[in-house]
């Protein structure tokens, strides 16, 4: 693994400093240390020995030196903080005494185990608190449990249920009377859900009134009121603030509400009345919003609608069973998204709605059957055209009050990240042309080009890593790849803290509040802490996700396949199958011609006659997989 080499040529230079420890599957690590006020970026290679005593993700202080060459070594750690407080491992004996094997990426070394009173054997999977050195056992899975589920539920630190008082405080919540009061009455409104026919949690729902003389017509976004159940500073509150999100790992979802509140009370469900706040959209017959309203609201679905049925009447004019008390709204619900996709396309950026590879799962044993490209229908991308303009309504809207606000922003991408695209887009058969910078339009008219095409999936990989992680911040700021001047989360209070935080202060503000701070401090800590949990839960979503394909692709070792390189790194090729969306590794030290070095921008691997490209398309074969690490090995084919 490359190091960084020191920006003078110096020769070796020591000094004392504070990182956090990465751990290495094969036994090493690296300490990261953060820039330094000239932006030095320092990894510090950890040898197996010094590593030993410690966890991923500790603080430590620690003297690295550098090499003549450039490269850091760290020495002489000393434990700073130690945020995990749980393992995974495996019970082995060591001289006839119970030790735990820790997941290799959390640690290189067997803990002592203390069983607390219950009995183990070698070989018993179980999770454990971290104390003193040690493992204290906490619960031993149960034979036949899916061990890599809890695996990447200890490895980033998610929560695995409620206690006992969360759960009752979300019966009592639920239990609690409300009154109408000054909520504006839409009952008699006609009102729909759209999701997939498995969503339990469902926390958004939409009407419309039809355009008037002035060709202007009205969508209303209707998103369940959790901040009227959730109280600030309560023990749910905690519970849900501590995750931050609800978290999905194919065929096992974490929530962050309790059921009894987020698949019953809470959710929208048909014919039920529901407490929401609602934003009132008005949409020119241009497509411009012209004016938001957002008010407290009660609510009943008329329609449980799914993705499948509403693209059927959108594409054919299919009206479905369960669509009949409302088919004649559903021609105006076709009107505002095509309106509003006419003014988003003017503007650039990109649509979110995606193809993605989802895994199926077998009814009887619950293990996984195969896996799937799920393509956006134009009931996903309307849904999501709707959930963006209200998402966009409430940030103007609480912008211009002053509010403070989470705002969702993501900055535009560098320069050498626009031209790495533009490689991978050449390489693929696409000309990009971007220029010297990526701009909204030009985005959008990216987007247009690759959609629908074989190599659509491998190019949006590389476009999203190209444009970067969205983050959480008062500060507000555009969303580059919306192309939006001003963006948050409103529409998912159920499954996202950040926006149920937004709701709070929506409702003070409506029920009289006014002496709020702007960009309040206190909400960016809330922001920090939301930024590191969704980045867990994203690494954790994708680890599972390796997981499943190296157990499926197993029984497809010596099967080729046709692929394409997203990624160039120093061990070698990272190539995803067209066909499935599956990820592997095609190593260095397999590509025959002699040795390969990968270029500056990690672009290219070159070698003495040969050179891999991103994006270039590749024959594959599946040679092994290893589900603990979540890896999948390719070699050439042909």
């Amino acid at each position: 693994m490359s190091q960084p080499s020191s920006p003078t040529g110096s020769p070796a230079s020591t000094r004392p400093v504070i990182g956090r420890i990465d751990v290495h599957p094969r036994g090493f690590g690296f300490l990261s240390v953060q820039p330094s006020p000239s932006g030095e970026v320092i990894s510090a290679f950890i040898p197996p020995p010094e590593l030993a005593p410690y966890l991923a993700d500790d603080v430590v202080s620690a003297t690295v030196s550098q090499s003549a060459d450039g490269r850091w070594s760290a020495s002489g750690l000393s434990l700073v903080q130690r945020p995990r407080e749980q393992v995974y491992g495996e019970v082995v004996l060591r001289k006839g005494a119970p030790h735990l094997r820790i997941d290799k990426e959390v640690a290189n070394t067997d803990w002592p185990l203390d069983p607390s009173g219950v009995p183990v054997q070698p070989g018993d999977a179980v999770v454990a608190r971290v104390a003193e050195g040690k493992g204290v056992l906490l619960y031993k899975l149960e034979p036949g449990a899916d061990r890599s589920i809890e695996r990447v539920i200890a490895r980033h630190g998610l929560r695995r249920g409620f206690a006992p008082e969360v759960l009752e405080a979300a019966r009592a919540a639920r239990a609690r009377p409300h009154e109408l009061g000054a909520r504006r009455d839409l009952r008699s409104l006609p009102t729909v859900t759209v999701d997939a026919p498995s969503t339990r949690d469902i926390d958004d729902a939409i009407s419309v009134l039809p355009a008037g003389t002035d060709g202007a017509l009205r969508l209303l976004v209707s998103i369940a009121d959790v901040a009227e159940f959730v109280s600030e500073g309560s023990v749910l509150d905690q519970a849900a603030r501590d995750s931050a999100t609800s978290v999905y790992l194919a065929g096992h979802v974490l929530p962050m509400l309790p059921e009894e509140l987020s698949a019953h009370w809470l959710s929208l469900v048909q014919g039920e009345e529901r407490l929401c706040l609602t934003v009132e959209l008005r949409i020119d017959a241009e497509g411009r919003v012209t004016a938001a309203d957002v008010y407290e609201s009660i609510i009943r679905s008329w329609a449980r609608l799914n993705y499948d049925e509403v693209a059927d009447f959108l594409d054919k004019g299919i009206v479905s069973e369960p669509m009949a008390p409302v088919r004649e709204v559903m021609p105006w619900f076709r009107a505002a998204a095509a309106r509003l996709a006419v003014a988003r396309a003017g503007r650039g950026g990109i649509e979110m709605a995606r193809e993605e590879a989802r895994f199926t799962f077998d009814t009887e044993t619950g293990q996984v059957s195969g896996i799937e490209n799920v393509r956006p229908t134009s009931a996903h991308k309307m849904i999501e055209r709707f959930m963006v303009a209200a998402n966009e309504a409430i940030a103007e809207w609480m912008l211009t009050r002053g509010l403070p606000a989470l705002y969702r922003i993501q900055d535009e991408p560098d320069p050498l990240r626009v031209a790495d695209l533009a490689a991978f887009a050449h390489h693929s058969g696409f000309a990009a042309g971007f220029g010297g910078r990526l701009s909204p339009l030009a985005l959008g008219a990216f987007d247009r080009q690759i959609s629908g095409c074989t190599a659509e999936p491998a190019l949006r990989s590389v476009l999203r890593r190209s444009l970067g992680q969205a983050r959480y911040t008062v500060v507000p700021s555009g969303h580059f790849g919306l192309a939006a001047r001003w963006y948050l989360h409103f529409t998912s209070p159920i499954r996202r803290y950040a926006d149920l935080v937004v709701h709070r202060i929506l409702k003070l503000y409506l029920r009289g509040r006014r002496d709020f701070t702007h960009q309040d401090p206190a909400v960016e800590q809330i922001a920090t802490h939301i930024n590191a949990r969704a980045r867990a839960a994203s690494r954790a979503e994708q680890d599972r996700h390796r997981v499943l394909e190296a157990r499926l692709m197993a029984s497809h070792v010596g099967k080729s396949y046709l692929g394409r390189i997203t990624r160039v790194k120093p061990f070698g090729l990272v190539v995803q199958l067209d066909d499935m969306l599956v990820e592997g590794v095609l190593p260095v030290d397999a590509l025959p011609g002699g040795r390969f070095q990968p270029d500056a921008r990690e672009t290219s691997l070159v070698g003495p006659g040969r050179t891999f490209t991103i994006g270039m398309p590749v024959q594959v074969k599946v040679v092994s997989t290893d589900e603990l690490l979540g890896r999948i090995e390719f070699s050439l084919a042909g």
